[in-house]
């Protein structure tokens, strides 16, 4: 077909075909055809009045994010606007930091956004966890999860929780009797690693003093992913190549982390169903097996957990209605969630207590204020547990304001199901809808001296007094995360023991401003150097 094209040129032009000339001619039908598929999805944006950077053949805006997410994302609204785009090589994304607009986005028009924005390339068991499942299944298998982490079902990972803190506090007591400067952020992910393991593995790992077990080793080798690399270059510049290619261009580090993982969960599987039900390991893994042969889950109505003191669990399998939900999850699905586990809670909650440390190390004032509160609460309770951990209102503030400034997850995204229109704006099917959490928490037209650590930001008064999607350190809506609860009592224990023993002080080594990278979520990237010393009271039990 392109011989006869170039042959039919020529002779338009008066020229003798021959084998040189339609050489050229074809290689120059080449070029113009490989410029418009370069350019050619660069009016999506446009046509929708969303205002944009000038993209670039093939890669479009990609190399504005090559440094750092966290501040171009900053950069491009603050130039382009509240409703803005780029181009994430050949996809086109809106941006939407306007927190009337979200409310839509993410509650009342979720029927238009119901799927997060994902990669093609994923493969089990990540294909199967809750962030990568889409429209019924994710429905159903969200429906059945919710309420394994429920107020009641919490309580219930305390004591594993209680025993990964053990380790940590021995830890940072080491490090307290050496007085040297040390990374703190890498003993607290040491901790989530030991806390994932123990919960969602039914695995008991000593990872700082144990780094080469294996778990550690392959958890690992997951967080060196970046888009950066040249593959996942070529799969979003040319992505009709992922299917004849992805299977040619395996990732042997990623192959075997996938098939360690699976094999560890498949052979727990094996060992928790020979085993009496009294004898079982209570454990999110052991959760999400008694869910096979449970009556609960929950309606869609009930999936915003950030929004909602707890959930309401429906008995039979049936909504409010009377429809009737198919409650079942494969092995394959639990396998997935308890990766899930694992990528979503290992560097999002190893990062915020590294930054909360740093935050108190550098604001004495606000630390004493949490010594003072911590104190009075262990003069009335001997240990930390989910009820009464509520009654720490300064050090929830506290977390809550390091969580404003350093949310983890800083972006959002979900794909745009249909052409709509979202408060006067045209919104094109198939791009990327992104939610930039992190410009909205340092928005000035609704915090006041953004730049500043302020707790009291977070008196029940003032969050009564601001935009509820200006705040999303979880997200919001049916699509918020699930693993919430767990991630903010793993947090404050941890914090609650940690400052009944040590006051955490900077020192020469430690970074202010501190540098972070933002690739993937965001957190430290030179580390969080301090020094930690005991307190008088300190008790020298473990």
């Amino acid at each position: 077909m392109f011989m006869y094209l170039a042959t039919d040129t020529l002779i338009m032009f008066g020229a003798e075909p021959c084998g040189f000339s339609v050489s050229v001619c074809l290689f120059l039908l080449f070029l113009v055809l490989l410029y418009w598929y370069s350019t050619f999805p660069y009016s999506v944006l446009q046509r929708c009045g969303i205002r944009h950077p000038k993209p670039t053949p093939f890669i479009g805006n990609l190399m504005l994010f090559r440094h750092d997410f966290f501040k171009a994302q900053k950069d491009l609204i603050n130039q382009y606007g509240r409703v803005c785009g780029y181009y994430l090589a050949r996809l086109p994304v809106v941006v939407i930091a306007d927190p009337d607009m979200l409310r839509q986005v993410m509650v009342k028009e979720f029927h238009n956004f119901p799927n997060r924005a994902i990669l093609k390339t994923v493969v089990k068991p990540m294909s199967d966890s809750l962030v990568m499942l889409r429209d019924e299944p994710w429905k159903r298998v969200r429906s059945i999860l919710t309420p394994s982490f429920s107020t009641a079902k919490m309580k219930e990972m305390v004591p594993l929780i209680h025993e990964a803190t053990e380790t940590l506090l021995k830890n940072l007591k080491n490090y307290a009797e050496t007085g040297e400067s040390f990374d703190i952020h890498r003993c607290f992910g040491c901790f989530t690693m030991d806390v994932i393991a123990s919960v969602a593995f039914g695995m008991h790992v000593d990872s700082q003093n144990n780094p080469n077990d294996p778990f550690v080793h392959y958890a690992s080798k997951f967080f060196a992913f970046s888009v950066f690399n040249p593959v996942m270059f070529i799969f979003m510049t040319f992505p009709f190549l992922i299917g004849p290619l992805h299977g040619l261009m395996k990732d042997t580090d990623r192959s075997e982390m996938n098939k360690f993982f699976t094999s560890c969960i498949q052979k727990l599987i094996k060992q928790r169903d020979e085993l009496p039900p009294s004898q079982r390991r209570r454990d999110f893994l052991q959760m999400m097996l008694d869910v096979r042969s449970s009556k609960e889950c929950v309606s869609l109505d009930h999936f915003d957990v950030v929004n909602q003191a707890d959930e309401e669990v429906v008995l039979d399998g049936k909504t409010e209605s009377g429809h009737k939900l198919k409650r079942m999850m494969t092995e394959d699905e639990i396998i997935g969630q308890a990766f899930l586990f694992l990528v979503a809670g290992y560097e999002t909650s190893s990062n915020t207590l590294s930054f909360i440390c740093y935050l108190l190390a550098i604001h004495q004032d606000c630390q004493k204020k949490v010594h003072r509160e911590v104190d009075n609460f262990f003069s009335r309770h001997g240990s930390v547990d989910y009820t009464n951990i509520q009654e720490l209102k300064y050090l929830d503030m506290v977390v809550c304001e390091a969580l404003r400034m350093y949310p983890p997850a800083f972006r959002y995204a979900r794909t745009i199901e249909h052409d709509c229109v979202v408060n006067g704006q045209s919104l094109p099917k198939g791009a990327t809808l992104e939610i930039p959490a992190g410009f909205l928490h340092y928005d000035p037209e609704h915090w006041q001296e953004p730049e500043k650590f302020i707790p009291e930001r977070f008196t029940p008064e003032a969050k009564a007094s601001r935009h509820p999607f200006v705040y999303m350190p979880f997200g919001a809506g049916p699509r918020s995360c699930v693993g919430m609860r767990m991630a903010q009592l793993e947090i404050r224990m941890a914090l609650a023991n940690i400052f009944k023993s040590f006051n955490v002080v900077a020192c020469q080594d430690t970074e202010v401003p501190l540098t972070l990278k933002s690739n993937t979520t965001l957190g430290p990237k030179n580390g969080v150097f301090v020094k930690i010393t005991k307190r008088e009271n300190f008790d020298d039990a473990f």
